[in-house]
């Protein structure tokens, strides 16, 4: 028999402190110590060093002056950081501002020398709950700088490549490799829909067999998945799409041609997501529907045994009532209180009376096809 796995979203509190100045960055609780590694290439040569502190990472860019780079960070609890960025780069206070509040949609922001852009990161983690994950990214000249909440390794793929050194990975900038970034970030979508997919299936199949309350409160879970994703993918065509329009010079003719593609898959997402949500809605509407109708079959036999027994028991009422059939003072007779309780017979008589009015309904049911199933 098909099971479900329980996959269920993960709750999140966030409370924003009031008043606070615009700009100024909030390190929010359980924020993890950033851990940063630093990749320098060419067409011909790769170097990755893990980074922990600002000095080191000073020292890789003057390492490698004449390389393209990515610093991958992984992890925003640390305010120095943050500091070192404003100023050593010119990062602009609420852009720094943003990358410590996590639950920022899916934008891009253009300023004079470099790109701000956000995306969320859906997938399912080790607990079956599925993780709504901020990637932030700053797109500098020959600097690509990458913010992840978590220590998870889901941007495995674009390391691969980068460490093949195949493709335009590492002869496209900076630029593409935001590209790269930001398209297993939907192909990570694409993963989680068709798992959601395969769970909707699964409850189908069961609903058939037996309809169920908990079927139901599993497909709502599904829909609010869904609801989630929806929420990440729309904003995230519409950044793609500003990506692909802007004249933003930092976005080489390579990255706008690569970004239409994942332009269509974000497309896809939402077609996909819209689809599997009147698969949901009908899902429900069935449920109820079956449900109700076990519960019509339910009522249909209680109804027959309650028709079947109202004579019977208005017979035995009315025998019951046990009204003397002599006067014991007087023992005069008393011919209307009923003679019946001295028949000889009587109680088999009227046990054999019962009994054929009892199979004289079954049978009038049974010709009107109320014992039917269908």
């Amino acid at each position: 028999m098909a099971k479900i796995r329980r996959i269920r979203l993960k709750s999140r509190k966030y409370a924003p402190v009031p008043g606070d100045s615009p700009g100024s960055v909030q390190i929010y609780e359980g924020a993890r110590e950033p851990k940063i590694n630093a990749y320098a290439y060419n067409g011909s040569e790769l170097y990755c060093e893990p980074v922990s502190s600002a000095e080191e990472l000073d020292r890789h860019f003057k390492k490698y002056p004449s390389l393209t780079h990515w610093i991958d960070i992984r992890g925003v609890g640390n305010l120095t950081l943050f500091e070192y960025l404003g100023e050593r780069f010119g990062i602009h206070k609420l852009v720094l501002e943003d990358i410590s509040n996590i639950h920022q949609r899916p934008k891009i922001d253009e300023y004079d020398n470099y790109l701000f852009a956000v995306s969320r990161m859906l997938y399912i983690n080790a607990d079956l709950e599925i993780e709504n994950e901020q990637i932030s990214f700053i797109l500098m000249k020959d600097v690509l700088f990458s913010f992840q909440e978590n220590y998870t390794d889901n941007i495995g793929p674009v390391i691969q490549r980068l460490r093949a050194g195949k493709g335009n990975i590492r002869i496209s900038g900076p630029s593409y490799m935001l590209y790269s970034l930001i398209d297993v970030i939907i192909d990570n979508y694409f993963e989680l829909i068709y798992k959601l997919g395969d769970d909707l299936e699964t409850i189908e199949e069961l609903l058939y067999r037996r309809p169920d309350k908990t079927l139901m409160f599993q497909t709502q879970s599904i829909k609010r998945a869904m609801v989630m994703i929806r929420r990440a993918a729309w904003p995230e065509r519409d950044k793609i799409n500003d990506m692909i329009r802007s004249d933003f010079k930092l976005l080489n003719k390579t990255t706008r041609t690569f970004l239409k593609d994942t332009y269509d898959h974000t497309m896809q997402i939402i077609d996909l997501v819209e689809s599997y949500k009147e698969v949901i809605s009908s899902l429900i509407d069935m449920n109820l529907s079956l449900i109700s109708n076990r519960m019509n079959e339910i009522m249909k036999v209680l109804t027959i045994i309650s028709s079947i027994f109202i004579p019977l028991t208005f017979i035995a009422g009315v025998y019951g009532m046990n009204f003397a059939y002599q006067d014991p003072q007087t023992g005069e007779i008393l011919k209307h209180n009923m003679p019946e309780l001295y028949s000889e017979n009587g109680y088999l008589y009227t046990l054999a009376g019962m009994l054929v009015i009892g199979i004289a309904q079954m049978l009038y049911f049974w010709r009107k096809g109320w014992l039917s199933n269908k």
